[in-house]
């Protein structure tokens, strides 16, 4: 079912705002489990905390990943008219084909841990406008790919994962880190695809002419995902934003995913609380930006595809973890003494 809960960006952000916590009494409820569990205490280190944080978002001291969702969104970006990546805008809708006909790693990966997955193109038809003059989208443009985003949610979903497909996207997304994150326009820029040297450069020289003419984009979230962003990293954060709301836990994909999870960020300090990091990407940027954000990788494979596949390979790391929380013994339950 379609629903708009926001029709501006003022709206989202008050709707970001005023998302609720986790549930602290399921937090102590599952921390107490944790306790009683049979191992000695924090052998299983991160995944201990893993569990419990997301019952915590769950609402339950014993928690079960049942419903897993990974959501593809695909968006084409006005900016590759400057000869920012290796590969033509069309390979986006080609992309989009193969991610339809199940041919994509992420469809593997989706099938591989139970994760219903979907896909969304956004106007591949109607690229975003190139930054390098003005703003990529309009308020309206904006507002439209967050509630793309939102409405994806499945209301049944327990876990998220939000990938991405655009030609052009990770330069989008290093113009997002260095209007939020400072710097030198180089300190975000790597090769995506698989630019040259030359490549790097122009990617650079791009994404500073991008915020010389997108200056309200500095330290502004709303406004860097409008003014630099693409369709597709408008839906994620529009999904990211409604799994918050909802208290659905979330595992964040690479570099691109996380420029968007950024501005989301930059416009609540606790609008990621319900969101880990599922790996640090082999794209150079990805993880100075997860330091700036807080979040602490659970993978670091070398991996540099998107498509949100770093994020769903971690849904197995999570699913160790309640697996573990939930279905072990207590001392008590399996007779064996405990200290």
């Amino acid at each position: 079912m379609t629903i708009t809960p926001f029709a501006t960006l003022a709206a989202f952000k008050t709707l970001l705002a005023g998302a609720c916590g986790p549930d602290t009494a399921a937090r102590a409820a599952a921390e107490e489990r944790n306790g009683q569990l049979t191992k000695p205490p924090g052998a299983l280190g991160r995944l201990e905390d893993l569990a419990i944080w997301y019952g915590s978002w769950r609402g339950t001291g014993r928690p079960a990943i049942k419903a897993p969702q990974v959501i593809v969104f695909a968006g084409n970006h006005g900016v590759t008219a400057q000869g920012v990546s290796a590969f033509p805008a069309e390979v986006t809708e080609q992309m989009v084909l193969n991610f339809q006909h199940g041919g994509a790693a992420i469809n593997q990966l989706s099938k591989t841990f139970g994760a219903k997955m979907d896909v969304y193109a956004l106007s591949l038809d109607r690229p975003t406008a190139d930054f390098t003059q003005g703003p990529a989208m309009s308020e309206e443009e904006l507002v439209e790919a967050l509630l793309t985003g939102w409405n994806a949610v499945d209301a049944s979903t327990d876990l998220l994962v939000t990938g991405e497909m655009g030609i052009g996207n990770t330069t989008s997304a290093a113009a997002i880190a260095h209007a939020l994150f400072g710097g030198e326009p180089g300190d975000w820029v790597g090769r995506g695809t698989g630019v040259d040297d030359a490549g790097v450069a122009l990617k650079t020289r791009v994404v500073a002419d991008g915020l010389a003419q997108n200056p309200k984009a500095r330290g502004n979230g709303a406004e860097a995902l409008r003014c630099l962003g693409g369709r597709e990293l408008a839906a994620m954060a529009g999904a990211i934003a409604r799994a918050r709301v909802d208290r659905i836990p979330v595992i964040i994909d690479g570099f691109i995913c996380s420029a968007a999870a950024a501005c989301l960020h930059q416009m609540s300090d606790t609008a990621l609380d319900h969101a880990v990091a599922g790996h640090n990407s082999a794209e150079a940027a990805h993880g100075r930006v997860l330091s700036a954000l807080g979040k602490e990788p659970l993978l670091s494979l070398g991996m540099r595809l998107g498509e949100g596949s770093g994020a769903a390979l971690a849904i197995g790391i999570l699913q160790g973890a309640v697996a573990c929380h939930s279905g072990m013994a207590t001392f008590a339950e399996a007779g064996v003494a405990n200290g």
